[in-house]
């Protein structure tokens, strides 16, 4: 990838700017493998509700991750098979992802919040063959492995017991810390990630190990070019979401820059406690949990010493409140970010480059290609309203932040990808004379049940 960080125009930094993509090219290598060699480079600080931290440097995490790919490979894991991964922020989540993507097998990160039903779905619509889960898990997965044929293998991290498992200290401590990492194009598949909220049965998106790569200029430019020193990042955003991944701990980590991991329940004040006792300089929230951060704590510099340079907000429009009191009592700027599941951080704002206009979801980060379309896929004139959709390219190069597509589901791929490149978003929009873009709502489509599909 490169962008020009010298250049004050936006125009300017979308023409220079190109993806370069590899043929070869693997998510947990560029996360982790090439930092590996430096063994006093740190990857992550973590610290739960009691309070209990700990810290791991790349090498750590490397040489755990090799340890879990051995394991995991002597279970029957093969190339293209699929593993869940039901765990909070912590150390462990970080390993596997690092530990399947190596293998060239699927990740399939569930929240830990989901109900039983939904639990139950995803495994098998995934058809996972090996599950990683907490003792907070546990319990719900047992109840549910009559329905889950596939599933063959329990690896539970922490307070576990039982005969139904194999506990990840016990076998990781007789593993060998060398592997070799298979072979994996670009477009290859990395992971399914599952959309929450918008139906009981969501479709599984299908990205490729270039996603990494093209969630990269978003994050670069709404965290005011990233990375800077002493940079350190931390959101509460789960990691089996894209706003947990693909706005915040990949490229964090691409940039081989540290981040804060903490698996507790969103608490405004300690929040704010983190950031100060960890120096946290980006982070990333949703816009309610910057309404309530603003709301518990008015004046948070009368009583933490904070360092923040950058904050960015996901998950709907921040109030003009909140962003008028991230100016005037945390010094910064929020920078607006929109993505979903599949099309992960291709529009929003960088205020050091171009101003953001109050109720916009802003212009498109360089390297993704945006327009607002009829259902015919033609492009609308500024002020039209029609559906946001993202292009298969951008100046004359592949988009790696498009999804391959849905997981199983050929015709609800075909609902998506449409005439001329353009990939749907759902989002109804419309685009000014400027260029900016703004939400008007959701481009609700029917089944012939009656009943909304997922875009």
């Amino acid at each position: 990838m490169f962008i020009d960080r010298q250049t004050s125009s936006y125009d300017a930094l979308c023409r220079s700017f190109r993806w370069q993509l590899p043929e070869s090219f693997n998510i947990g290598v560029d996360l982790c493998g090439r930092w590996a060699e430096d063994r006093s480079r740190f990857a992550l600080y973590y610290e739960d509700e009691s309070g209990f931290s700990s810290a791991y440097t790349f090498w750590d995490i490397q040489r755990q991750a090799n340890r879990l790919s051995n394991v995991l490979a002597a279970l029957g894991t093969l190339s293209g098979d699929r593993v869940a991964l039901i765990l909070p922020q912590c150390p462990e989540a970080a390993i596997a992802h690092v530990a399947i993507y190596q293998m060239g097998a699927l990740a399939v990160p569930l929240s830990p919040l989901c109900t039983p039903d939904a639990l139950a779905y995803c495994l098998g619509d995934a058809g996972a063959h090996l599950a990683i889960v907490d003792a907070a898990t546990l319990p719900t997965l047992r109840q549910l492995r009559d329905q889950l044929p596939q599933l063959q293998h329990l690896l539970g991290v922490g307070a576990v017991v039982g005969q139904d498992l194999k506990r990840w200290e016990e076998v990781l401590e007789h593993a060998s810390v060398r592997y070799t990492t298979a072979a994996t194009a670009a477009h290859d598949p990395a992971l399914i990630l599952y959309p929450s909220g918008r139906t009981a049965r969501p479709k599984g998106v299908l990205l490729a190990h270039r996603t990494l790569l093209g969630s990269l200029s978003g994050y670069v430019c709404s965290h005011e070019f990233f990375p800077q020193p002493r940079d350190l990042f931390w959101s509460p955003a789960d990691w089996a979401s894209t706003a947990g991944l693909c706005d915040g701990w990949w490229p964090t980590w691409y940039f081989g820059m540290p981040l804060l991991v903490y698996p507790g329940r969103f608490d405004a004040a300690r929040a704010f406690a983190l950031i100060e006792k960890y120096g946290v300089r980006n982070s990333l929230f949703s816009a309610s949990a910057l309404q309530r951060m603003m709301e518990a704590v008015p004046d948070p510099k009368a009583i933490y010493d904070l360092d923040l340079r950058t904050l960015v907000s996901t998950g709907g429009p921040v109030s003009v409140a909140v962003s008028h009191w991230a100016r005037e009592k945390l010094g910064v700027t929020i920078n607006e970010s929109f993505g979903q599941t599949g099309i992960s951080h291709v529009l929003g704002h960088c205020a050091s480059r171009w101003p953001a206009k109050p109720g916009a979801m802003g212009r498109p980060y360089p390297g993704h290609r945006l327009a607002v379309v009829d259902r015919q896929g033609q492009v609308l004139p500024p002020g039209e309203v029609g559906e946001l959709a993202v292009h298969r390219q951008c100046n004359a190069e592949d988009d790696p932040v498009i999804m391959l597509g849905y997981w199983r589901s050929p015709e609800a791929t075909a609902g998506k990808f449409i005439t001329d490149g353009w990939v749907l978003t759902g989002d109804l929009a419309k685009i000014d004379a400027e260029g900016d873009f703004w939400y008007q709502g959701r481009a609700e489509v029917f089944d012939s049940d009656g009943q909304p599909m997922q875009r």
